[in-house]
């Protein structure tokens, strides 16, 4: 693994195997990003590459930058990295957008639609994921801690899979509803953006970390890495942890989690539906991306649901196999918060 600093703004880059032929990842914006959490996203990344049979290493970048000088700052990270661009690919992360960037797509070799419905085909992998390990969602109940616009969009595919949605946790708490949430009313409350929507919910929201004691079939968690750790995990109660973004598990917590029977399903399998518009060897784009993206997820996280040591393990086990088919060493550290 490797971490250049750039000269010309406060940002690195980070490329988890120093002699991949390719890297790709992401890149974030904040006042203050740490490296150490970036190396881990770059190595998710890695494995999310590996379970699906692409020889391409992790990456992920970050520019640190206060809000009065952020177009400057994302002016100087593009303009400097883009000699780069051909061989580490970044696409936009938390915090940025993906017209701030666009000027690095000038030699991205993937087909538009891995950048341009990303979003979509992530949800499609995440939504197949949660049928397969539940049997069905017609008629269960899911949380989504973390709820925002991207939650909004998951939750309206979870409906339309026929799932309730019955608890949602924000910055200001978590709200619950017996009878699952008017999924209209969420959108209206999201797009007056006047308060948090649980707050505009006008109910006795409990703390945010009540989301994880929701007595649901299905927890969604992905607000940060980490989010669901040893403090929250005995109080879970879903059959089934669904991530929806990036190492939302701590070891401990997996651990735990594991013991008391719920099943953690795979980040970084989990959130791989982009791939499915981005073929190897040359194969054809899907003409159907959003069934292609649920498809290629499910059929790798069927290879390792059930698994004595859990679907996580068995997972990084999985991309580890493929790994030592085109390099003779692993990265040392598996994708764990």
């Amino acid at each position: 693994m490797s971490t250049r600093k750039l000269t010309t703004v406060d940002a690195f880059i980070i490329s988890d195997l120093n002699d991949a032929p390719l890297s790709a990842g992401i890149v974030r914006l904040a006042p203050k990003l740490l490296i150490e959490g970036a190396t881990w996203l770059a190595r998710s990344q890695t494995y999310q590459f590996a379970s699906f049979g692409r020889q391409v290493g992790g990456a992920s970048a970050g520019i640190n930058t206060p809000a009065e000088a952020r177009a400057e700052a994302i002016a100087a990270f593009v303009a400097e990295f883009t000699p780069d661009s051909e061989t580490v690919l970044l696409d936009a992360g938390k915090g940025l957008g993906a017209a701030e960037i666009a000027a690095l797509r000038a030699s991205d070799p993937r087909p538009s639609a891995v950048i341009d419905d990303a979003a979509a085909l992530r949800r499609a992998g995440i939504v197949a994921s949660a049928e397969l390990a539940l049997g069905g969602l017609d008629g269960r109940t899911v949380a989504i801690e973390g709820f925002d616009a991207a939650g909004l969009q998951l939750a309206t595919d979870l409906a339309a899979r026929g799932a309730r949605l019955v608890a949602i946790s924000t910055a200001s708490g978590t709200a619950s509803s017996a009878d699952g949430f008017d999924i209209a009313a969420l959108a209206d409350g999201l797009a007056a953006q006047k308060a948090d929507v649980v707050t505009q919910l006008g109910v006795d929201a409990k703390p945010g970390w009540a989301i994880f004691g929701a007595g649901v079939d299905a927890l969604f968690v992905g607000s940060k890495s980490g989010a669901l750790d040893h403090n929250g995990a005995p109080h879970v109660k879903a059959k089934v942890v669904v991530p929806s973004g990036s190492l939302p598990v701590s070891a401990k917590a997996l651990a735990m989690l594991t013991r008391a029977g719920v099943v953690v399903l795979p980040d970084f399998i989990v959130t791989g539906g982009p791939l499915a518009a981005w073929p190897v060897n040359g194969a054809a784009a899907p003409t159907d991306a959003i069934a292609a993206a649920g498809a290629l997820v499910t059929d790798a996280l069927g290879e390792v649901l059930g698994a004595p040591q859990g679907a996580v393990l068995a997972a990084c086990e999985r991309a580890e196999s493929f790994l030592l088919t085109w390099r003779s060493e692993l990265p040392f550290g598996r994708p764990i918060a």
